[in-house]
């Protein structure tokens, strides 16, 4: 069962990836899809903050589909947002909520868990968090923040013995790259 809903997870994750990198809307669909998938195989293996960060991706995926149709929350904004870059102060709340993040969760997976990869799972997932919250906001530079997530959840995924799963995080590496680069251009066209 484990392959099958790897293979899903695999396929869906390529769908979600093509659709942020064209900063589509339908990459919330995805979002809503593939934690599920992930739970299960997540839980199965003892990474455990990941298993639990999915239920996260699950309520930033609705606010990400609203933010990103209608520009926030408030019902008088209607129109869609636009790909901007962050501030400083948002860079530097980020990186703080990172570190915080990362500090507790991998408090929380040494101490209360049987998790053999307390460190870089708790790192991954307190990255991932601020990742999918600067996405909700289309900031472009959620594509950095990806670029590190990605690589890391590679190695990890391979360790701990999946078989598609570090592929599949070793491409999203490669194309957040390139991702990065796309909503730069795309960014300058919403400009005009």
């Amino acid at each position: 069962m484990d392959t099958a809903l790897e293979i899903t997870g695999f396929i869906i994750g390529i769908l979600y990836l093509w659709w942020e990198y064209h900063a589509d809307r339908r990459v919330w669909l995805a979002s809503m899809i593939m934690p599920a998938i992930s739970m299960w195989l997540y839980f199965s293996k003892g990474i455990y903050a990941d298993f639990t960060i999915n239920i996260y991706y699950l309520i930033i995926a609705v606010y990400g589909y609203i933010v990103w149709k209608h520009g926030g929350m408030c019902k008088k904004k209607k129109k869609p947002l636009r790909i901007s870059h962050v501030t400083v102060g948002v860079c530097a709340g980020a990186v703080g909520a990172t570190v915080l993040l990362w500090m507790l969760l991998a408090w929380i997976l040494k101490n209360f868990t049987d998790s053999t990869v307390p460190y870089i799972d708790g790192f991954t997932t307190a990255l991932s968090i601020v990742g999918m919250w600067m996405m909700a906001r289309k900031y472009a530079e959620q594509w950095l923040a990806w670029l590190i997530v990605d690589a890391v959840s590679a190695f990890l995924y391979a360790y701990k013995g999946l078989v598609l799963y570090p592929i599949l995080y070793a491409v999203y590496t490669v194309i957040a790259i390139f991702g990065y680069r796309k909503w730069l251009r795309l960014m300058k066209i919403e400009a005009r």
